[in-house]
């Protein structure tokens, strides 16, 4: 089972980026933990990793996803911005699942709307990093009921 994980703008700041509210954690060694926590889960778990501050390049990315079976997928401030990204999503009919780090719905107003949400399976937002881990856990629990 092949999953991509993208990350959107501004989390390769991850550590120094607002540790109040995204933690101290490194883009870096959120992925490295996702790969221990995917060996836990199965053997058969291959994960690939893509970060963008660009919506083109997330897109071209989307687009070109099919060698994958599903997507775990931080659109960051793009969430909240971006029909692009969602239609994207549709468009590939990959197997998406929303990650956010920070509970998107306890902060700003404007970052209660999810463009991404209506184009994937889920969402998980609030648990920092432990987000990636449960995203992922739901994901694979479906591809493999499917």
């Amino acid at each position: 089972m092949k999953i991509l994980v993208i990350n959107g703008p501004n989390l390769n700041l991850l550590g120094t980026r607002e540790p109040e509210i995204y933690g101290s954690t490194t883009l870096n060694t959120i992925n490295q933990e996702l790969i221990e926590f995917a060996k836990e889960l199965s053997n058969d778990i291959e994960l690939d990793f893509f970060q963008s501050n660009h919506e083109g390049d997330i897109i071209d990315k989307i687009h070109s996803i099919k060698d994958y079976d599903g997507l775990i997928i931080n659109p960051a401030a793009y969430t909240h911005t971006s029909i692009a990204i969602s239609d994207a999503i549709k468009a590939t009919k990959i197997k998406a699942v929303e990650v956010h780090l920070s509970n998107i719905f306890s902060r700003e107003d404007y970052r209660k709307n999810s463009f991404i949400a209506s184009s994937c399976l889920g969402s998980v937002a609030g648990f920092n990093k432990t987000s990636y881990k449960m995203a992922l856990l739901g994901l694979y629990d479906y591809l493999k009921n499917e």
